[in-house]
């Protein structure tokens, strides 16, 4: 019986991976392509944005949701189960897409691929990190050496851990093949000096490949044959020796947003808000008074884009919803004010 091949998609939050597994759905000539998404909040956003696709062949069956949690704290209650329920499917996926929430860390989902009733079944056919190119070199994963050589002078005891830091590394190690995504944003030098850096942090020869809105050939993305859960040693991680790992660093929460006038006006205002706040990422679905059609918005840091998606169902409640996601200590009463002001705007 040949096995069933798994890809796990991961990278930092707003790194593009949604996009890079549209693109990949979008030309999978015919192959049955299952996806599973995952998300850090309690509302699915990815999810929902591959369900409306509109890709032929791309059913709703074919897109499973996880939300609220990383894989890497659920993999026992939310990610087996979910895996056994596909491969018993009476014609299964020939291929499984598993995004990642951009806060999980890649190499406890990769053990999971050794229990018992999936490794006799499936096998992980490469880790694919998506690295937002232009966070990346603005330094938004490094720790700033003067601003922590301050902090221990002034109290050597604290814990000078970057969280963010920590992920972005996470992802990188356990990768087998880096997309060094939204590279049109950047120059031909600074996008060398980032494959240089990336290439020097990871411990073994990893492939790394430019893309703008993640647009490489699939066959080249779904053909790694890594066998990557039989390489656990040689991809080390921050948390290899800690079990019971939590993203207490991090949160989310989501802000209500009634019907908006402008969406420039929108977009404008929570591009303030993400700067004001050091929000990392912001991303939902909205209401423009007097449109048919649904207004996506995503942001990364205060780079925020947006357009309409698909039409507003029948009965639909024209319901506005963004979620937001930083470190932890967010100032959300003041967040949600200037948010839900938004709808106030003249159009």
């Amino acid at each position: 019986m040949s096995l069933v091949s798994a890809t796990i998609i991961t990278g930092f939050l707003g790194a593009g991976k949604t996009t890079l597994l549209r693109h990949v759905l979008e030309h999978g000539n015919g192959r049955r392509i299952a996806v599973i998404v995952n998300e850090f909040g309690a509302l699915g956003i990815d999810g929902d944005t591959l369900r409306s696709c509109g890709i032929v062949g791309c059913t709703d069956d074919d897109v499973i949701e996880l939300a609220n949690g990383c894989l890497c704290c659920t993999v026992a209650d939310d990610f087996l189960p979910t895996m056994e329920r596909l491969l018993d499917r009476a014609n299964p996926p020939e291929h499984v897409v598993i995004e990642t929430s951009g806060l999980a860390l890649p190499k406890p989902l990769l053990r999971a691929f050794n229990w018992p009733s999936i490794r006799t079944r499936m096998t992980v056919d490469g880790v694919i990190t998506v690295v937002d190119a232009p966070a990346a070199a603005a330094g938004r994963f490094a720790d700033d050496p003067q601003a922590v050589a301050r902090q221990r002078a002034e109290d050597p005891s604290l814990d000078h851990d970057n969280p963010l830091s920590e992920v972005y590394e996470d992802q990188l190690l356990s990768a087998d093949l880096v997309v060094l995504n939204k590279t049109d944003l950047l120059d031909d030098a600074q996008c060398a000096a980032l494959e240089s850096g990336i290439a020097a942090a990871i411990p073994r020869a990893v492939k790394i490949l430019r893309a703008s809105e993640g647009r490489i050939d699939p066959a080249v993305l779904l053909g790694l044959q890594a066998s990557a859960q039989d390489d656990l040693d040689a991809r080390p991680s921050h948390h290899d020796l800690d079990a019971d790992h939590e993203h207490d660093d991090f949160e989310s929460f989501v802000v209500d947003v009634g019907e908006i006038g402008a969406p420039e006006h929108l977009v404008a205002r929570l591009a303030q808000v993400a700067a004001e706040h050091d929000i990392l990422r912001m991303k939902g679905f909205v209401a423009v008074r007097g449109k048919p059609r649904r207004l996506a918005v995503q942001g990364v840091g205060a780079r925020f884009r947006h357009q309409f998606d698909r039409t507003w169902n029948p009965g639909e409640p024209r319901d506005g919803h963004i979620v937001v996601i930083g470190c932890r200590g967010l100032d959300r009463p003041a967040i949600e004010r200037a948010l839900s002001a938004a709808s106030l705007q003249p159009a």
